[in-house]
């Protein structure tokens, strides 16, 4: 069978046994190979064996023109280019994620110039390229978002969705807990079946399920901006779950009250204190196992 009938039978994966090892033994078996699995990754989504053939072929032709030698330099480049205009493509079309891990917050610039400040263990998710047509982020976790004046968004969690408009606003998705702060401008909460909308200093709070009435806001911003956590009548479960995420720790509580209420803040800057400051209005004692593992006690 002549070289370019195999090569053809070959991209359109039609070899029997005896062709695939007669294709196998040409010259340049293996630059064929590197070359086809290049352009497939950059391939559209209707692929023309015949043309892909043509191109194959052309490309070895000309090159054999020179010699042998410069086929394989000429495949490199060709492969080269090929992964790199795919990986172009591709990383242009996808999600960005933001993630911190336990103990880490960032801040970032969305495409509008708006900034989100993102708290330890949570993720952030929007899309560069559709951007303009599809103005939506979508969080799991703890963010501060200040929205550039003049845009607009949605901000997506698996409890709600703030709809915004130049503001500044907390928004906080955690297990059975999702709370929305405004702290300037206003916002629209949907939950449910229910749509509220909040002006500067106000909050929507949702735990269990349940709406919880909250005072009026008088701070600027959340507390964690300035590595603090801030509670008042909040379970201490809901506070030892943040002290985890700030301190990449864990915590055995399985000898005191997590249902009991604490008010009351701790920094995130040095353990040890922020450690008194959740335990001793309590009367609760702790002991710190490897540094990482943290064991409550009742006095």
């Amino acid at each position: 069978m002549k070289r370019e009938d195999l090569i053809k039978k070959w991209l359109d994966n039609e070899l029997n046994t005896q062709e695939l090892e007669a294709f196998k033994a040409l010259e340049d078996y293996e630059n064929l190979v590197k070359l086809s699995s290049a352009t497939k990754r950059f391939k559209s989504p209707e692929f023309n064996s015949s043309e892909a053939l043509n191109t194959v072929l052309h490309t070895i032709n000309t090159a054999k023109q020179y010699s042998l030698n410069w086929l394989k330099p000429l495949l490199r480049v060709a492969a080269i280019l090929a992964i790199s205009l795919s990986v172009y493509y591709y990383t242009t079309n996808l999600d960005t994620n933001i993630n911190t891990l336990a103990a880490q917050k960032t801040t970032i610039e969305l495409p509008d110039a708006s900034s989100v400040s993102l708290n330890a263990a949570s993720t952030l998710t929007f899309n560069k390229k559709n951007w303009a047509t599809i103005r939506e982020v979508i969080l799991n976790g703890e963010a501060y978002f200040k929205v550039a004046k003049g845009s607009t968004f949605n901000v997506i969690t698996s409890a709600g969705t703030v709809t915004v408009l130049g503001t500044q606003f907390n928004v906080k998705q955690r297990e059975d807990f999702f709370e929305v702060v405004c702290y300037e401008g206003s916002v629209n909460v949907t939950y449910e079946t229910n749509t509220e909308i909040l002006k500067s200093g106000d909050s929507f709070l949702i735990i269990d399920g349940k709406f919880i009435a909250k005072e009026k806001e008088t701070k600027l911003n959340p507390s964690w901006i300035n590595n603090e956590s801030y509670f008042k009548s909040m379970s201490f479960a809901h506070v030892l779950h943040e002290f985890e995420r700030q301190y990449d720790v864990t915590i055995n509580s399985q000898h005191v009250d997590v249902e009991q209420l604490f008010t009351g803040s701790f920094v995130h800057n040095n353990k040890e204190l922020a450690l008194k400051s959740i335990t001793l209005p309590l009367n609760l004692n702790y002991s710190i196992e490897n540094n990482n593992s943290i064991v409550l006690s009742r006095e």
